[in-house]
């Protein structure tokens, strides 16, 4: 009788007591886990990591190959490539990180009330979100940044802001979608309707019952997006059209990489292989997540 009467709260701590003991014993995660802490460690304090300007040109030894003075050696302006590679993690994962921020937020407000109250709420998010699924990610941010292009004096917060506005707004619609599902599955359950029958308010409600036991897939999907989204950057600026100077990032490095590519290849090679692991990164933790609280994969 004991464990028949277990009530709702306790299969969602054993869910994610179940989740995190999968995830302790799962190597990908680790290794996700580890490489992302590097690059949040890089974008937060990149004087751990070297003390050379990323900005500090020197011509004279521009195309230099990797040495002592220059580990990963010079671009075609004279830039420190390893500087410049460490400082670029700071624009692409801030991107990354206030993009997904306000992806989420705008995706549960929007889901929630499409789900939890449905009717005229419903049909309104709904096609609020297929005017957006109508226009790709990467397509709207270069319709955005085309109209709306940085300037040379634009501050350095204004150009990444920019870059996060663009793809927040064009990217929230798939975690409304998903929310919404998810709160679909959730508002049916007994715990759901004894609360509706005790006078819990809709606030209460959803504060407490839907939207715990409905956030697991957002933040598994939300993780992967925030490789996706800083991939995008890295798309936008390779267009010239995404974070510009005095901005420094992968992506702007990769552009400047293409005029020498064929004669200097470790020019692109460095700052490519640093997004790419930091997209890989974000994308394993993502799956490592979603087998963990995927009750099928146990």
């Amino acid at each position: 009788m004991t464990h028949a009467s277990a009530g709702p709260a306790d299969e969602g701590r054993s869910l994610t007591s179940d989740a995190w003991r999968q995830l302790k014993h799962n190597p990908i995660f680790w290794v996700s886990v580890s490489l992302i802490a590097l690059f949040i460690l890089m974008a937060a304090v990149p004087q751990l990591f070297t003390n050379v300007d990323p900005n500090a040109a020197v011509l004279k030894d521009a195309r230099a190959l990797p040495s002592s003075d220059a580990w990963f050696g010079r671009d075609i302006q004279g830039y420190d490539i390893y500087s410049r590679t460490i400082y670029g993690a700071r624009a692409s994962i801030l991107v990354g990180v206030f993009t997904t921020l306000a992806t989420v937020v705008i995706g549960l407000v929007m889901g929630i009330l499409a789900g939890f109250y449905g009717g005229f709420s419903d049909t309104v998010v709904s096609r609020v979100t297929d005017i957006f699924f109508a226009i790709p990610l990467l397509l709207g941010g270069i319709l955005f940044m085309s109209t709306f292009p940085n300037d040379a004096n634009s501050p350095y917060l204004v150009v990444v802001g920019k870059v996060v506005l663009v793809l927040s707004i064009f990217g929230w619609p798939s975690i409304a979608r998903l929310m919404r599902s998810s709160v679909l599955q959730v508002k049916p359950n007994d715990y759901v309707q004894a609360a509706r029958a005790l006078g819990a308010s809709p606030w209460r409600i959803i504060r407490s019952h839907i939207m715990p036991n409905a956030l697991a897939p957002v933040i598994v999907v939300s993780t992967i997006n925030l490789g996706v989204f800083i991939t995008v950057e890295a798309t936008l600026s390779f267009l010239g059209i995404g974070l510009t100077p005095p901005a420094v990032s992968w992506g702007v490095a990769i552009s400047d990489a293409l005029v020498a590519l064929q004669t200097y290849p470790h020019i692109l090679l460095f700052p490519s292989l640093f997004l790419s692991l930091a997209v890989l990164a974000f994308i394993m933790l993502g799956d490592a997540v979603r087998d963990a609280f995927d009750p099928k994969s146990r």
